[in-house]
């Protein structure tokens, strides 16, 4: 009994102890786990299939004087608009056709005849003139082959002729098409028209300046041969 008692009594020592330790040791440090990295792909968007961008058509800035005046080879025909009071009605919003005479069409006219002209007395026929040159609205080229007449602003009408050699506006020859303008559209043309309305002889002259040969020949329309072997 006494044996029991004594190995009892050392039992409950070393328990004291060991629960002692325990309580006064430190804690134990929590070792680290590894980290895994797992590198993310940066994102990329998918690219998106772009429409075609739309052209806006090419739009002329200048007006029908303006362009005619840049072309270099319209002066007598700027000069004549400014003495006739058009320049700011071609300079309007139109739109307007113009089968503009070039310098060298002004030339083939009598001098006494566009020296007339000129004259501030004269201002109507003038206009007359010019205005007879001018058609409502864009009439381009593809449209004016398929017509024989157009009427024109001054009132009356110019009769059109399209054959293998090109296009006649009353005997003037087409030389240059579809000029464009912020307006209108310009035809070039080799000869000045006048219409049967103005009085030449009011003017100073009995009838146009008469054409040359060759001029004479193209605009008969049948020595297209011999036109074609003089050029």
């Amino acid at each position: 009994m006494k044996s029991s008692l004594i190995r009892m009594s050392a039992m409950i020592a070393v328990t004291s102890v060991f629960a002692s330790a325990c309580a006064t040791a430190p804690a134990a440090t929590a070792v680290p786990t590894a980290v895994r990295t797992v590198a993310v792909a940066p994102t990329v968007e998918a690219p998106t299939a772009m429409a075609p961008t739309a052209m806006a058509p090419t739009t002329a800035t200048k007006d029908i004087v303006d362009t005619a005046m840049g072309a270099g080879n319209f002066n007598t025909l700027a000069a004549a608009l400014s003495a006739a009071g058009l320049v700011d009605t071609l300079k309007g919003p139109g739109p307007f056709t113009v089968f503009a005479p070039t310098d060298e069409a002004f030339a083939k006219l009598d001098k006494t005849l566009l020296a007339n002209l000129l004259k501030p007395e004269n201002k109507a026929t003038l206009v007359k003139i010019l205005t007879y040159h001018v058609v409502t609205g864009d009439v381009m080229a593809a449209e004016v082959v398929k017509l024989t007449s157009a009427k024109t602003v001054e009132g009356s009408e110019v009769k059109i002729k399209v054959d293998g050699s090109g296009v006649m506006v009353d005997g003037a020859k087409v030389t240059t098409t579809d000029i464009a303008a912020s307006n209108g559209v310009i035809h070039v043309i080799d000869s000045v028209l006048v219409p049967a309305s103005v009085d030449l002889s009011a003017l100073g002259v009995t009838a146009m300046a008469e054409k040359d040969i060759v001029d004479t020949a193209v605009a008969a329309g049948s020595f297209k041969t011999l036109a074609a072997a003089l050029t």
